[in-house]
């Protein structure tokens, strides 16, 4: 083997090395690589039983990244789409329902502070939330829309 290609298992330690991964992406990432059927799944079992490979972490880091700014949807989709299991999903966002109304409070907060004069500003302000994922009544109970006179 040269020096100049990488094995399967190095291209998962580059990938691991910038951010965490789920074993779901670095299939998905690495399935290109791999020419002998099988040897993808032996490298990421070890690395797996190394520890260098974690659900838990990644579905930490995605949270960290995360929960400041985006509602609990748009955190599920993220998750589900690193090919996460759905019971590891729904018991770490379980942690996030609690903060939902302070968290979607503090990001309009920032963006906006102060309530919508017209219905055009209102619906604005309603896109932004939603668009980060927050539900339709903790958007209700930021924003206060404005009767039209």
């Amino acid at each position: 083997m040269s020096f100049a290609a990488l094995s399967l298992k190095g291209r998962a330690l580059r990938l691991l090395g910038s951010r965490e991964h789920s074993r779901s992406e670095l299939e998905r990432k690495l399935k290109r690589y791999e020419t002998v059927p099988g040897t993808l799944a032996c490298a990421l079992d070890e690395l797996q039983a190394k520890g260098l490979i974690s659900e838990q972490r990644v579905i930490d880091s995605v949270l960290y990244r995360n929960a400041a700014k985006r509602g609990t949807a748009r955190i599920r989709q993220e998750l589900l789409g690193k090919g996460l299991p759905d019971e590891a999903i729904s018991s770490a966002l379980a942690n996030l329902q609690g903060t939902e109304q302070e968290r979607a409070r503090a990001l309009w907060d920032q963006k906006f502070g102060t309530q919508p004069d017209d219905l055009k500003e209102a619906a604005r302000q309603i896109r932004f939330l939603s668009a980060r994922g927050f539900g339709t009544e903790i958007i209700r109970r930021i924003i206060k829309v404005p009767t039209s006179s």
